[in-house]
């Protein structure tokens, strides 16, 4: 599932330097995600790294661009060839997984 950005963004731009695919840019009211760029981090981080830093929580996931982690780091492995071997999915605890 894709990462969006609401309508409470208050278009800080803390998000967009956090993103490890240059998904997020400025639209003309608020930042905007691309779904076709979005990993959800995966790959990279175990967590958004834009809900992260977003200090008004607008960074939440897309109910309309569900996708499976699996498919999220095959993306991820596109958008990076030359980074490809190294991605994993994190152990981190993650909207994938439940913590034990």
């Amino acid at each position: 599932m894709s990462t969006m950005i609401t309508e409470e963004c208050i278009n800080c731009g803390v998000c967009e330097p956090e993103c490890p695919n240059e998904a997020i840019t400025e639209g003309e009211e608020t930042f905007v995600i691309n779904p076709s760029l979005c990993t959800e981090c995966v790959g990279f981080h175990g967590k958004e790294q834009c809900a992260e830093v977003c200090p008004v929580d607008c960074c939440v996931a897309d109910p309309n661009n569900e996708e499976a982690e699996d498919l999220l780091l095959v993306r991820a492995k596109e958008i990076h060839p030359d980074q490809a071997d190294s991605m994993e999915l994190s152990e981190e605890t993650s909207r994938f997984r439940v913590a034990s």
